[in-house]
């Protein structure tokens, strides 16, 4: 019975905490806290969030979502490829004023296909997009994701491997519960203008 209570306690006390960020409750979030337990995911998250809300300010929205969906797409869930592909086409359309070239649609096709097809489709949409400078993460982190490198080269590349890390946990969740998607994983799926914006674009668009 305490056990229970302390699932359903973190469960709560994590979703709320990403509803004030996102404007909505996650559906992973507890499966997540089931699968690790109470306590341990407590400690995953903490442990875990700053550093990845470091690397979002640090790359900026668009980078960190494009890497977050590649290593997503490698490890074949279908949750967070969806939850940071949105993101992404949010995060795109506001700093760049036109669509990515891909939608969430593409990505979803993409999720579980063999990492060659992933990276050349990803680097190439990537490159379409203008975002040249994004194309060398995007390649270690799909490297990375691939496999195991010990060997960090520099400040970037640790928080590569930390976002392969930590997405390895997130999507393991994802995969072993079929989490289906929700919204988008970022603050501007609270901007609702940017998002009638997106979605009658891409209503044109289609």
């Amino acid at each position: 019975m305490a056990a229970q209570a302390s699932v359903h306690a973190v469960t709560l006390l994590l979703e709320a905490t990403c509803k004030l960020l996102w404007g909505f409750r996650p559906r992973l979030f507890a499966p997540a806290v089931a699968q690790l337990g109470a306590w341990h995911a407590l400690a995953w998250f903490c442990r875990n969030m700053p550093r990845y809300q470091h690397t979002l300010a640090t790359f900026g929205p668009v980078r960190t979502h494009l890497l977050c969906v590649a290593i997503s797409l490698v490890n074949g869930c279908q949750y967070c490829t969806y939850g940071h592909s949105h993101a992404l086409e949010l995060a795109y359309l506001r700093e760049h004023d036109r669509l990515f070239p891909l939608d969430e649609l593409d990505f979803q096709r993409l999720c579980g296909l063999p990492p060659a097809a992933v990276r050349h489709d990803l680097v190439g949409a990537a490159q379409q997009a203008g975002l040249h400078w994004d194309v060398r993460h995007l390649e270690r982190t799909l490297t990375l994701a691939g496999g195991p490198d010990p060997r960090p080269t520099d400040e970037d590349d640790l928080r590569l491997v930390h976002l392969v890390r930590m997405f390895g946990v997130l999507n393991s969740v994802g995969v072993r519960n079929k989490v289906a998607p929700d919204q988008a994983h970022s603050p501007l799926n609270r901007d609702h203008l940017l998002t009638r914006r997106y979605g009658a674009l891409r209503a044109t668009a289609g």
